[in-house]
């Protein structure tokens, strides 16, 4: 008899853990598909004439984001993107130089977790690729040593300290590159887990890698009985204006319309597709509006400029679908949570004026030269020239807004937010969410989705309580306000978000405007004046934040590259 109840004991002993082992395997796969300087309106299902049907596919199925913000610029982003804080709070105030102060050390800091790291800990297997570019950048003393390293004509072991590589901070794969700035065709930092690639094929296009090298992750994490995080960070569409030529080719005379046209056909139909009301987001003026286009000298480099854009997305968006195709094929797509976003908006840099040097190239490595079209006479598009889509189409790709990347304005940090969970989705398909929401919100959210534990202490390290909020009650079909404050700040632009209001500066005007945000949206009307109790409250609000989150004490001098 107590030989039958201790076998009975033991079944049911072995039935629970049974039963707790098969739930933990039924939690979902999670892949974060992050690019690269894609402007709010590019994408088909946000708005834009770009043929997007795979990321369209998965808005259709899904759910999107209307309120959803970014950090301004690709650092910083990252950095709050992977560790559920500020970015200041992680260690990247600035870039990848390390400033020697608490919110400016260039690298994800000890008293930060990444998500990788916490989903590793909680039996996740874990994969990256493409961008890191949240680690100190190891930079030759000589200026030329620096180009022939960059052009691949000399060989350096590390391009960052090794104890700050992706693998390092919980990911048990890693391919693609830990500087911001590639060659999309020989791309400078390429690694492979830690160690450099030292060449690609002839036939080498670094979207197409970045995505397939994806796949064959999720090939492998397939055969085993662990769900996986997956972290893609494509370098598309940061300049340089690189594609394929049959991509380019598709585009050649889309953008011959010019700036105006192409803005208001997005503006149509982003009122048409629900993405903006346009009572409360008028369009706002086109940047730079002086100059029309029919009497634009450059019309033929600059239609050509944004066909390469173009190109760039489709080409990532057809990687992507490959992606999708994938986990069909290996039966993950339903248990598979799929979140797309951008790490700022379109960018106004006019990156031929900063020539080779620092993460620039001066010659491929068989010598030939790569020019810096400043004059614009060498259509953009080969790997032989660095150029980008200037001012004025960025403020396009950032239709309806204001400004663009690196500022605190909508233009610099509005992102689309796709999230897609066949499985556990409540949402209608297809809806919108107006929840506001932030970049830091994807280790809340996740955490949420697995189950697992956020850390007080991480090796040895105190670690810094979480400051988003879950976006999975949106998934699941629940209305959410989301946050009530946001902050930013990056190189002297900053904003504070609170309620209906916003107070925002430019990096180069540290004025304050105010803006109803709830009805002004594109940022129109400055109310500063009118409500001077208002600037006020959100200045002080906005101080007391960056007192207690490391964007101060800040540098007393900008970093020069």
């Amino acid at each position: 008899m107590k030989c039958k109840s201790f076998l009975l004991l033991i079944t049911l002993i072995y039935a629970v853990v049974a039963s707790a082992f098969s739930q933990i395997n039924k939690r979902p796969n999670i892949i974060l598909i992050m690019a690269d300087d894609l402007g709010y309106s590019d994408l088909g299902c946000y708005g834009g004439e770009i043929e997007t049907p795979n990321l369209d596919y998965l808005a259709t199925n899904g759910i999107r984001f209307t309120q959803f913000y970014n950090t301004s610029r690709c650092c910083p982003s990252r950095a709050s993107l992977l560790t559920g804080l500020y970015n200041h709070q992680a260690g990247i105030g600035e870039m990848s130089e390390n400033r020697n102060l608490p919110g400016y050390q260039g690298h994800l800091g000890d008293n930060a977790v990444t998500i990788a790291e916490v989903l590793k800990g909680s039996g996740y297997n874990t994969a990256m690729t493409g961008k890191w570019h949240v680690s100190n950048t190891i930079v030759q003393d000589d200026p030329k040593a620096q180009l022939k390293w960059l052009n691949h004509q000399a060989y350096h072991p590390f391009f960052s300290p090794v104890e700050q590589y992706p693998t390092n901070r919980g990911f048990d794969k890693f391919f693609g590159t830990l500087w911001g700035v590639v060659d999309f065709f020989d791309p400078f930092s390429l690694v492979s887990g830690t160690t450099p690639v030292k060449t690609v094929p002839a036939n080498y296009y670094h979207t197409d890698a970045i995505n397939d090298t994806a796949s064959v992750y999720i090939r492998d994490f397939a055969k085993k009985k662990k769900p996986f995080f997956l972290y893609i960070a494509e370098n598309a569409p940061h300049w340089p204006l690189q594609a394929k030529p049959a991509e380019i080719e598709k585009y050649k005379n889309t953008y011959k319309a010019g700036w105006d046209v192409i803005r208001e056909a997005r503006y149509k139909k982003m009122v048409r597709l629900g993405i903006i009301d346009p009572v409360k987001a008028p369009l706002s003026e086109r940047l730079n509006s002086d100059l029309k286009w029919e009497d634009n000298p450059d019309k033929e480099w600059d239609a050509r400029a944004m066909a390469v854009h173009a190109a760039m997305v489709d080409i990532m968006d057809q990687g992507i679908g490959r992606i999708i195709k994938t986990l069909k094929e290996t039966g993950q797509l339903d248990n598979t949570v799929i979140l797309f976003l951008s790490d700022n908006g379109a960018s106004p840099e006019n990156s031929a004026r900063y020539g080779p040097g620092f993460d620039r190239p001066g010659e491929t490595r068989t010598g030939q030269i790569i020019d810096y079209p400043v004059n614009k006479k060498i259509l953009p598009g080969s790997q032989l020239t660095f150029a980008s889509i200037g001012p004025r189409w960025a403020n396009v790709s950032n239709t309806p807004y204001r400004f663009a990347k690196e500022e605190s304005y909508e233009g610099g940090v509005h992102t689309p937010l796709i999230a897609f969970y066949p499985k556990g989705m409540s949402a209608k398909k297809g809806s919108l969410s107006s929840q506001v929401g932030h970049v830091m919100d994807f280790m809340a959210t996740v955490i949420d989705l697995s189950g697992a534990k956020y850390p007080e202490v991480y090796r040895g390290n105190s670690i810094s309580p979480m400051e988003g909020i879950s976006l999975l009650p949106a998934i699941k079909g629940n209305r959410v306000n989301g946050h009530s404050e946001l902050f930013n700040e990056h190189f002297g632009a900053r904003y504070v978000r609170s309620g209906d209001w916003k107070l925002v500066s430019t990096k180069l005007d540290s004025t304050w405007r105010l803006y109803q945000i709830s009805k002004d949206q594109t940022e129109i009307n400055n109310l500063s004046e009118k409500h001077p109790d208002k600037v006020k409250t959100l200045n002080d609000l906005w101080y007391k934040w960056a007192n207690s989150h490391n964007v101060f004490p800040k540098p007393v001098k900008a970093v020069k590259k």
